[in-house]
């Protein structure tokens, strides 16, 4: 039985399935995508420009195609996944822009005489293990810095999201990228440990669990192979008192409820002051028992189903766990009795120590809120997490949102807004969230050969 397919979430049927690749295709990917970086290295920049321009150009040609494709395999509503797609193609055409500025030499301070830059080159065949939540947005952020770069890119994505996989290979090719460059593999696990330990490939980027991430990054270090992980999250938003309260239980609301709640980066755990605590509490659970889950397919939907009933189950163990432990259950808290994967979007509060959903990332529509009684102690519950990704912090006072976001244990913090993403902006974490950064001038440097060339006079 194949694991790479798509069965819909929406209905829990199998539309497609496609075979794994085989080990001698494994090895033809590897000839082809080392032979390509010979090549696609001694490109010139404008080149690399002109590719990155046209993947932009076909994926807003095929926009609503594309769409379709990750409503079907992941359950993301329509109109989300055309936002999604937009994203993506920021990105491309952010890189096409920028990316001959991010390679230019760097010159340096030489104190013995003579001259001395820094290049910016590519390193080799790279390896991206890709997840579901984000089919296209995520590989454009791996793949379009490095194919900049003058790298190349075999990408093994999500079992679940074999034909928006596909698609993205088509589009490299029809961009006129060389043959081996983008080469998309349905590898089996055993065949990505082969992949890592070969010797051409000289760099992986991972974005998925923290088992995944700790398991690729072990087999890396083994062959002092560089890595690139973005892992879980459990993103504090804190309100520290802002006047409108309305309009941050919206910021709130957004933050932790769309794409279903399955984003690393989500408002997972709202810390509220006391002062606020009751009335941002009954507003926010109000909005949340409006929502109703429905058809992804529909313009109006907002929240369709997860992305697997595998995730369903996860979920509701993790609340289960929380209520016959002592939390309170404000809304939802239950998978829906319809076939398919679908979840209802609940509030937890009273979760303390000793819960799994205090430690724990929830991945789907379920947001915790806590009180707190003073500033420090919001700072304190904030960080009380293995995860470090991002936070956001809602707020009215400028000096106290920067002195919050200087003592959170984060990657990033947004200020009166929900935690996000933007072609120019770094996007990655600390602790258990993962290791380096994608996106912006940053997203250019992780698997880039910074070269010394010195002259002597």
């Amino acid at each position: 039985m194949t694991a790479y397919k798509v069965v819909n979430p929406a209905t829990g049927q199998t539309e497609s399935e496609f075979p794994e690749a085989t080990d001698a295709e494994i090895q033809d990917a590897l000839d082809r995508s080392a032979a390509a970086y010979r090549t696609w290295r001694a490109s010139e920049v404008k080149e690399r420009v002109a590719v990155l321009e046209r993947v932009a150009e076909l994926y807003a040609a095929r926009k609503d195609e594309l769409a379709s494709l990750i409503t079907r395999e992941m359950g993301k509503p329509v109109t989300q996944a055309r936002r999604e797609i937009d994203t993506t193609i920021s990105i491309y055409r952010y890189y096409a822009e920028n990316g001959p500025g991010f390679l230019a030499d760097e010159e340096l301070d030489v104190v013995a005489g003579g001259s001395a830059v820094v290049r910016k080159e590519g390193m080799g065949p790279l390896l991206g293990i890709m997840p579901w939540n984000f089919p296209y947005y995520q590989v454009a952020r791996f793949a379009a810095p490095n194919l900049m770069l003058g790298n190349t890119i075999l990408l093994k994505h999500a079992p679940q999201c074999p034909e928006s996989a596909l698609a993205m290979e088509r589009i490299f090719q029809e961009a006129a990228l060389p043959e081996g460059a983008y080469i998309n593999l349905f590898a089996s696990n055993e065949q990505v440990s082969t992949i890592i330990a070969d010797p051409r490939v000289q760099g992986i980027s991972l974005t998925g669990s923290e088992r995944a991430g700790a398991a690729v990054a072990e087999q890396a270090g083994r062959h002092l192979k560089k890595v690139v992980l973005e892992l879980g999250g459990s993103d504090p938003f804190l309100v520290l008192q802002p006047a409108d309260l309305d309009r941050t239980v919206k910021n709130a609301f957004y933050g932790r409820y769309g794409n279903a709640g399955q984003a690393c980066n989500a408002a997972k755990r709202i810390i509220v002051l006391a002062e606020q605590y009751e009335e941002f509490t009954r507003k926010f659970t109000e909005t949340v028992k409006g929502v109703t889950p429905g058809d992804p397919t529909e313009e109006g939907t907002f929240m369709g189903p997860l992305s697997s009933r595998q995730a369903v189950e996860n979920l509701a163990a993790q609340i289960e766990d929380a209520v016959a432990n002592g939390a309170t259950l404000l809304a939802g808290g239950k998978p829906l009795d319809r076939e398919g994967a679908w979840f209802e979007p609940t509030v937890l509060t009273d979760v303390g120590p000793g819960m799994r959903a205090f430690q724990e990332e929830l991945f789907g529509p379920a947001a915790v809120i806590y009180k707190v009684e003073t500033e420090e102690e919001a700072v304190a519950l904030a960080n009380n997490t293995p995860y470090g990704l991002g936070a956001a912090i809602a707020t009215d006072d400028p000096e106290r949102a920067l002195r919050v976001a200087a003592q959170l244990d984060t990657g990033m913090v947004y200020i009166n807004e929900t935690s996000g993403t933007a072609a120019e902006l770094p996007f990655g974490g600390v602790k258990r969230s993962g290791i380096g950064r994608e996106l912006g001038k940053y997203g250019m440097e992780e698997f880039a050969n910074k070269k010394l060339v010195r002259i002597r006079r």
